[in-house]
């Protein structure tokens, strides 16, 4: 697949999301963990930021119990909450917090999900046509391998999973229908793909695999969503870290951070600013970070993850540095 969100005992890049985040939290606040998963990266922070409360955020319920059970360390500073991402504010709200010093995105799939073939997320393992991080989720893997039509299926494959033969793909599928599993799924797409094309790139339905499940679960649209929330949440020099695991979720990241760091655009001889646009933060990362070398190799799931992080800042600071600009 695309990526983990780590196997709470060895977190992707836990190390650089604590330099990033726990200078926010040194004093206290509360600390979002959006995708909780088994609290590898709460932990980590908690442990680093005594004074620190936690909100963990997921909708898989599966993940909320063992979270709970690898926080026990620090259960009189944890509320665990299921629902998705995108339910942030309302969360927040219903918890009666105002504001928040650190938000942790880490996106995708989680190892417990990919290595249990019940979940349906693995073309290793036979399981059934499910995808859904959450099982009370309406639409599975099944409805859209077996009931959306041949246009709509290609439309899907070619747009969430970067496939350049997604319309061969879908075509096997719709003849090979009823499709039974997973390993019966990843058979059919190995098929459609052209030899020469299956000895490179690895496993030749990880793509499809991955764009199934962001339908499955409407993941971009959560993402879009969750990123103006993430920035509404947090107070003056709160950070936001965002763990991404293919191309399509760390474009939304960084067009949205550049977008929030862009403050006023108007022209450079205007006197004045006209536009009212105004930066809400910095961002901490020129470039993505990127897992080093030994951890990949401990963790081969880790090798497409990127970290971006950006700090909220005052409109007044952003309104000083829109007039330094204009005045340089």
């Amino acid at each position: 697949m695309d990526g983990p969100r780590g196997d709470g005992h060895d977190p992707v890049l836990a190390d650089r999301v604590v330099e990033l985040l726990v200078p926010a939290l040194e004093h206290g606040g509360v600390l979002v963990d959006c995708t909780l998963g088994r609290a590898g990266h709460a932990s980590r922070i908690l442990e680093a930021a005594p004074a620190a409360t936690l909100v963990g955020i997921d909708r898989d319920p599966d993940a909320l119990e063992e979270g709970r059970a690898n926080l026990e360390p620090f259960a009189d500073r944890v509320r665990l909450v299921r629902g998705g991402f995108e339910e942030l504010s309302s969360i927040l709200e219903r918890l009666g917090i105002e504001a928040a010093r650190g938000v942790l995105l880490d996106l995708g799939v989680s190892s417990p999900q990919l290595d249990r073939p019940e979940r349906g997320f693995s073309f290793r393992n036979r399981g059934p046509l499910d995808m859904r991080m959450d099982p009370s989720g309406r639409r599975s893997a099944d409805v859209v391998v077996n009931t959306y039509d041949v246009r709509a299926l290609e439309r899907v494959i070619r747009h969430y999973g970067e496939e350049r033969f997604a319309k061969r793909i879908a075509n096997a599928i719709a003849k090979a229908r009823p499709v039974k599993d997973t390993v019966e799924l990843a058979e059919v797409v190995r098929d459609a793909i052209p030899a020469p094309a299956r000895r490179t790139g690895g496993h030749p339905a990880r793509r499809t695999f991955q764009a199934i499940r962001i339908e499955v679960n409407d993941e971009l649209a959560a993402l879009d969503a969750a990123l103006p929330q993430t920035v509404d949440a947090l107070e003056p020099g709160g950070r936001v870290c965002a763990l991404t695991y293919h191309s399509l979720e760390d474009r939304s990241v960084k067009r949205f951070f550049q977008a929030e760091a862009k403050g006023c655009v108007c022209p450079p001889d205007f006197p004045i600013c006209r536009c009212g646009a105004e930066a809400r933060i910095r961002i901490l990362t020129r470039k993505p970070i990127r897992p080093p070398a030994e951890e990949v190799e401990r963790n081969p799931r880790a090798s497409a993850a990127k970290l971006r992080a950006a700090e909220r800042i005052l409109a007044d600071i952003a309104a000083l540095d829109d007039e330094e600009r204009k005045s340089a």
